[in-house]
């Protein structure tokens, strides 16, 4: 619904006068009718008269103003007149401060460093990801064997000049001799996938579009691939676009066909929001269909035996319905024949691995348990190498272990040796004989070892150490600590400071946090952290909050829904122990989160402005009553819930950041200095977030007369949601950042 003020026959503005106000409904944005309702004229006017329209919106009989709708239009003059008046008042805020250019000097020579992945088989060669250290994206390299000089295959840097189209996702043929691979353009989630022949790297002419949220399983035959569209996306998809997504579809693709002859193998009209993927199974006969409906973690699982259509895949395929209902998740991990196992959470919040036999797949209490669920730690993967091992990685306290176990029988082997920090990559497939896994944390880039499984006793090595010059970690030190939060929970949090730093609140703090969707926040290695640490005295700080999988799922229901402001309170209370144990004071904590942790950045400033002295939030959900009509938002509902069922508005009003902006008391305290980060192409949570939450920001807590502390907000171009950014931009991104910190804050570079 839009209303308007018209001035019939008038044909000069000199003459204007206000006479009529219309409301007019639009079936689609920005379409018009002819149809209009008047509301209300005034015939007598004489004078030009000013009526200011707000937006008001109705839940359940609550009246909600939405004075800012109109920045929910990206194309609209309007909008893009209000990011480049923002964009003009932060940029030179930021090339003001001294420490922006020292910053991105520093960072620019520690962020110099070779980054390789794991090496990877597929067919008879190896191909593993390296980036010498500045390149914007990584290159994709192959190599006969693991001695042999490895060669360029595939470079996304070549993909645009300014390295904002980056690889997103690839699947090999199973013999390795084709490759399907996705490309992003400015960071949106739309996704091209393009294919190439292996020997000799020809590209062929296949290219599939309004692919997104997809998978990519090659049929092990070699003639095509399964992946996931949007075919009825209206619009356009350029990332820019506010457009929901539904009804996604599941095609295959056969190679050296056109788009249009690809075959819809799954669809659900009557469920316009669930998404779906497929994996092949290791031996090539199943296709096994996940179904979702949000981001919890819990699917329907249907498969199909690809011997019950021996004339191929021509259309729908019979899927045998194992698991339809979203009561738990089942992940595969492989199968012997009719024997699947699968990691489930079904009556195991940590997770355990099950054995279901497809022969009689009803029967549940046929079902065998594997690898039972631990006391406290979490599974995280289960991969199965050399046709009769399992590989297990564990989550125990935010740290990853790694653990062997036969296939048959679920006996434990070996336990692989770890220092405190996270398993990044694994690779190693049921016909491989070798894996390798990286391993990092807040102090060391990357150590990736390699473990020949033919070979007795099983002895893991070091295939790749890397190292940055002019860092040294024995400086500094990793402490986890246990806090409680208001209720009394223990959360966890780990704190990175050079050794030997005295605990007199005298230092700046970095604390970030997530708290969201059962994503784990386990030790990482930051180069922007650490400088953060070395030449600006300061403290960092990650805060493990409920919401996440640190705990399994008992974790992260204890941070969703109807629990969310335990986050927000976990987070404060983090702060608060800082604090206390005297490793800084409220002035001088900074506290950083992006999407999720946008939003929780955003709700701890509005509820507790005064434990902050700065305020960082990246592509944030700030709008929790409208979230869901735009993009993917829909299925986020699984963790925050919907404004349009009445219990669930009732929480949501009660923290949204957009809706809980209050001027402060004459004695009151000031909002913390904020900063907000977003991208024009950010089509998983869209700009239109940050803007709002800003624009209304600047307007009721801007003019308070005790508001000194800045307010701003950046909007990047041909930047998305984080996927694929290019070094360059990552580079000036954390200058940025850190500029407006340490301006905000007053530090002062520490050589």
């Amino acid at each position: 619904i839009c209303v308007g003020i018209i001035y019939p026959h008038v044909s000069e503005p000199s003459q204007k006068r206000l006479s009529k106000v219309f409301i007019q409904r639009s079936v689609m944005p920005h379409q018009r009718l002819s149809k209009r309702h008047l509301l209300f004229e005034f015939p007598e006017a004489k004078k030009k008269k000013l009526v200011r329209f707000t937006c008001v919106d109705d839940y359940h009989g609550c009246k909600v103003r939405d004075p800012y709708s109109w920045l929910e239009d990206p194309d609209s003059e309007k909008t893009q007149a209000f990011v480049n008046a923002q964009n003009h008042l932060t940029l030179p805020f930021l090339e003001q401060c001294e420490i922006r250019d020292i910053f991105k000097d520093r960072m620019t020579e520690l962020y110099d460093y070779p980054k390789y992945s794991c090496p990877f088989k597929r067919g008879n060669r190896y191909f593993h990801f390296y980036n010498t250290g500045l390149q914007n994206q990584s290159v994709l390299y192959m190599q006969k064997n693991l001695e042999a000089e490895p060669s360029v295959f595939l470079d996304p840097n070549s993909f645009s000049e300014d390295g904002t189209v980056a690889l997103r996702g690839y699947a090999f043929s199973e013999d390795g001799e084709y490759l399907a691979y996705g490309t992003s353009a400015s960071g949106s989630d739309w996704v091209e996938i393009r294919f190439l022949r292996v020997d000799g790297a020809v590209l062929l002419e296949d290219r599939l579009e309004r692919v997104k949220f997809t998978c990519m399983s090659w049929t092990h035959d070699g003639k095509g691939l399964f992946y996931n569209s949007y075919p009825e996306q209206e619009g356009k998809s350029d990332g820019t676009e506010t457009s929901t997504n539904l009804h996604q579809k599941l095609y295959y693709h056969v190679l050296g066909t056109p788009q249009s002859q690809d075959v819809l193998c799954a669809e659900f009209p009557d469920q316009p929001k669930w998404m779906s993927g497929v994996e092949v199974s290791d031996d090539g006969r199943y296709v096994l269909l996940s179904i979702r409906e949000g981001c919890d973690p819990v699917n329907r699982l249907w498969y199909c035996d690809l011997n019950a259509v021996p004339q191929g895949i021509t259309g729908l395929l019979p899927w045998v319905k194992l698991i339809d209902n979203f009561d738990a998740e089942y992940e595969y991990v492989t199968n012997e024949e009719t024997v699947f196992t699968f990691k489930t959470n079904l009556d195991a919040p940590q997770y355990r691995l099950i054995n279901i036999d497809f022969a009689q797949p009803s029967i549940i209490s046929q079902w065998k348990e594997l690898i039972p669920q631990h006391d406290k730690d979490v599974i995280v993967f289960a991969t199965c190498t050399y046709s009769r091992f399992l590989f297990v990685c564990f989550l125990h306290d935010v740290k990853n272990v790694l653990k062997m176990f036969h296939l048959s029988s679920g006996e434990e082997i070996r336990t692989f040796p770890l220092d405190v920090g996270s398993i990044v990559g694994f690779t190693g497939r049921k016909k491989d004989s070798e894996i390798f896994y990286s391993f990092t944390s807040f102090l060391s880039p990357a150590i990736i070892y390699h473990c020949d499984l033919t070979k007795e006793p099983l002895q893991p090595h070091i295939f790749r150490e890397v190292t940055v010059k002019g860092f040294s970690p024995a400086d500094y030190q990793t402490t986890q600590v246990f806090y409680p939060s208001k209720d009394g929970t223990q959360i966890p949090m780990f704190i990175v400071h050079k050794k030997g730093i005295k605990l007199d609140g005298s230092h700046p703090a970095f604390l970030y946090g997530y708290g969201g969707f059962n994503i784990s926040i386990t030790p990482s290695y930051s180069v922007s952290r650490l400088i953060f640490v070395r030449h600006l005295g300061g403290v960092l700080a990650v805060a493990n909050i409920r919401g996440g999988g640190e705990y399994g799922e008992t974790w992260h229901k204890a941070g969703m829904l109807a629990n969310k402001q335990n986050c927000f309170t976990d987070f404060q209370c983090a702060a608060e122990y800082l604090i206390k144990e005297g490793y800084t004071s409220p002035k001088k904590i900074t506290i950083n989160g992006g999407s999720n942790g946008g939003l929780l950045v955003a709700a701890c400033v509005n509820q507790r402005p005064d434990l902050f002295g700065c305020a960082v939030a990246q592509v944030g959900v700030m709008d929790m009553l409208k979230f869901h009509k735009f993009t993917i938002g829909h299925a986020w509902t699984t963790d925050f819930g919907c404004s349009e069922i009445k219990a669930q508005f009732d929480w949501l009003i009660k923290y949204s950041p957009l809706h809980n902006i209050r001027v402060p008391e004459a004695d009151g305290v000031q909002y913390p200095a904020v900063l907000l980060l977003t991208g024009d192409h950010d089509d998983r949570v869209v700009p239109l977030h940050s803007l709002k939450y800003m624009a209304t920001l600047q307007s009721v807590i801007g003019q308070w007369p005790g508001q000194s502390n800045p307010l701003f907000i950046y909007v990047d171009t041909k930047s998305g949601h984080g996927a694929g950014k290019p070094t360059s931009k990552v580079i000036q991104e954390v200058a940025d950042t850190y500029a407006f910190i340490t301006r905000c804050l007053n530090l002062s570079w520490i050589e």
